[in-house]
């Protein structure tokens, strides 16, 4: 059944140009499934000045206001069942998916993913999710385990093991880890070029935080260790990329960027920081750059994709002992695991990387063979795939 041209249907609350960890994992496998032979249709939010219906890379996007986020989340306003049923039986008209694979559609609202239902069964069609998060709140546990999934997927082990906390069985989830795109995300040799597009980088010790600028994902921790490295290397650069286009799930961000930056006051650090929203080609180019990449997250971080980019980059990261991370990275093999919430740890892991070229490159290339022996975007596509294969042929089976 793997084998068969599919038509598959995905949904979720971005797509490009908005972008964060589901986003980009979808335009990195949903293009590759159409490489493929298979037929792909992507149901997504609604963007101001960006038109309803296109096409990404062979994708075709659907867009709707039923499916943003942004418009409720932190307010009273909600959609309607009829509004959210109207959509998505226009998209499932329209695509025809042998099966459907939502994503992270367990959290937020019961009215999409009990339309969901009722329309894949009303059509025979099997219903996936990719549980990306999970939370702690009495909806994530009634839309996870108490809601009839054909399979789920999780994107990292620990995932897996909230989602069997969560009473979901363990034979109805399979692990898949993100892959990345090998060719975009590589070590380049002249970095002229880069530096002529950000100068600022040039005769600087660039510290590269390639994740939001938020508490959660622990910018302030990178800001704290950084102003103790600079009392070793005063030539430093933090550089805390933000993403243009973000779902700001709590509305947390504005606050979060105001206290970051009175740190920044605080240390001292406004010469050695820069702070700016970058796509994701750019983001590329800024991992060449950097001698050492940090990813301090203080929340439960489900996996991480900013690891995977690192060390395809040939780049050393540090990372924290919390949530998925662990997994990927293994603390002085490709890289460095510290507690989380602790500056001095970071500073310190960070110092010894300035000190030690031979080091880093140890890292870099370990970690170059990591990403592609486990993690690129033809594995990753090939197992969820595979997934839908047995989903379907589960079906057939239990339909004769």
């Amino acid at each position: 059944m793997s084998e068969k041209s599919l038509s598959v249907a995905q949904i979720h609350w971005g797509f490009p140009p908005t972008i964060g960890g589901v986003e980009t994992h979808l335009s990195i496998m949903c293009p590759e499934m159409v490489r493929l032979g298979h037929k792909i249709s992507v149901l997504t939010a609604s963007i101001e000045g960006e038109s309803d219906r296109v096409e990404y890379k062979g994708v075709q996007v659907y867009r709707s206001p039923v499916m943003d986020l942004n418009r409720f989340i932190g307010t009273n306003s909600t959609f309607s069942g009829d509004e959210v049923e109207k959509a998505f039986v226009n998209f499932l008209d329209e695509t025809k998916p042998d099966i459907i694979h939502a994503h992270n559609l367990h959290y937020f609202t019961r009215i999409h993913t009990e339309v969901l239902d009722a329309e894949t069964r009303r059509r025979g069609i099997p219903l996936m999710l990719t549980a990306h998060n999970m939370w702690d709140e009495g909806i994530c546990l009634d839309l996870t385990a108490r809601f009839p999934w054909d399979h789920i997927i999780a994107v990292s082990h620990f995932i897996k093991k909230e989602l069997m906390g969560a009473g979901v069985e363990d034979e109805k989830i399979t692990v898949v880890h993100h892959g990345i795109d090998t060719d975009k995300f590589k070590k380049v040799k002249d970095l002229e070029p880069l530096y002529q597009k950000y100068p600022n980088c040039r005769g600087r010790r660039v510290i590269f935080h390639p994740a939001r600028i938020s508490l959660g994902k622990g910018g302030d921790i990178s800001v704290k260790a950084a102003a103790l490295v600079k009392r070793r290397f005063p030539d430093i650069l933090l550089v805390l990329a933000g993403l243009a286009r973000k779902i700001d799930w709590d509305e947390a961000m504005p606050g979060d960027m105001a206290f970051i930056s009175e740190l920044v006051k605080i240390h001292g650090m406004q010469d050695n920081l820069y702070i700016d929203t970058f796509s994701i080609d750019q983001m590329a180019e800024l991992y060449n750059l950097a001698e050492i990449c940090v990813y301090p997250s203080t929340a439960y971080e489900p996996f991480g994709l900013t690891m995977l980019e690192a060390q395809a980059s040939e780049k050393p990261i540090v990372v924290t002992r919390i949530g998925g991370m662990p997994e990927i990275i293994h603390d002085g093999i490709n890289g460095y695991v510290v507690p989380a919430r602790d500056h001095e740890a970071l500073a310190h892991r960070i110092i010894i990387l300035l000190q030690d070229d031979r080091l880093k490159r140890r890292f870099g290339t370990v970690g170059r063979q990591n990403v592609l022996t486990h993690f690129t975007k033809q594995i990753m596509t090939k197992r969820v795939l595979e997934i839908y294969g047995k989903v379907l042929n589960r079906q057939s089976a239990t339909s004769i």
